[in-house]
């Protein structure tokens, strides 16, 4: 028994697929907020990451690009561990979920980051000096310039990432979060049928990401670009 459901063991594969669905449903809903919620804090961070390095004083930019190395050359377990066991030890608590979806958005955020910078080094140079021959501020510049056409550009490459973290979330089951991959193997351990719950997880996961392909395809085929887009 999980969650306050039971299966049915006793009459065949099929009973006992169906029995156990809704489990793995709710498993599944546990999968999907960490993948957005993981999504957004890489999405924030990695633009910041990538203003940051694109400063012109090696002062901001140096050791930025310091902390993006380090995030994106060090283990997702190691930060995850160092968040949920690192900072307990120093009276900093966070709740598993919490932690989880911080974890997935820190170590992302150094890719993303990249990516936003492709996006911007994209832009033509020319709207920079249309901008300033028109006297826009360098933050004006970059909100109403410079961000609306890189955003488009980087619309795919942010979505392969959002699918990357969603196959990802499976490792925070290390931390006690019960997702979806996570309740399949509690149902194998106590009922020695793996074949059954681990098989229905890869299916769920393929349509999951085959969906979210197809949204990312039809919001970037709707956005307005210009110039060679990214891949």
């Amino acid at each position: 028994m999980l969650f306050g459901f039971a299966w049915d063991t006793s009459h065949g594969e099929l009973a006992f697929a169906i029995s156990i669905l809704p489990i793995l449903l709710m498993g599944l809903v546990v999968t999907i907020e960490a993948s957005i919620a993981g999504f957004a804090v890489a999405m924030v961070l990695g633009l910041v990451f990538a203003i940051l390095k694109g400063v012109p004083s090696r002062l901001v930019s140096w050791p930025t690009t310091l902390i993006m190395e380090f995030f994106r050359d060090t283990p997702l377990l190691v930060q995850l561990f160092f968040l949920y066991y690192v900072l307990a030890d120093y009276g900093v608590i966070l709740p598993a979920f919490l932690t989880g979806c911080l974890a997935l958005g820190v170590q992302y955020s150094a890719y993303m980051a990249e990516v936003y910078r492709a996006g911007i080094e994209a832009v033509p140079i020319g709207q920079r000096e249309a901008a300033r021959a028109l006297d826009f501020s360098a933050r004006r510049t970059f909100t109403h310039i410079i961000l609306p056409q890189a955003i488009p550009r980087v619309v795919p490459a942010l979505g392969n990432y959002l699918v990357s973290i969603m196959k990802d979330v499976p490792v925070l089951s290390v931390v006690t979060v019960l997702e979806m991959l996570g309740v399949a193997k509690i149902i194998g351990d106590q009922t020695f049928d793996y074949l059954v719950p681990l098989t229905m997880v890869g299916g769920i996961y393929l349509i999951l990401t085959i969906v979210c392909s197809g949204v990312v395809r039809y919001v970037d085929m709707r956005l307005p670009k210009t110039g060679i887009p990214l891949k």
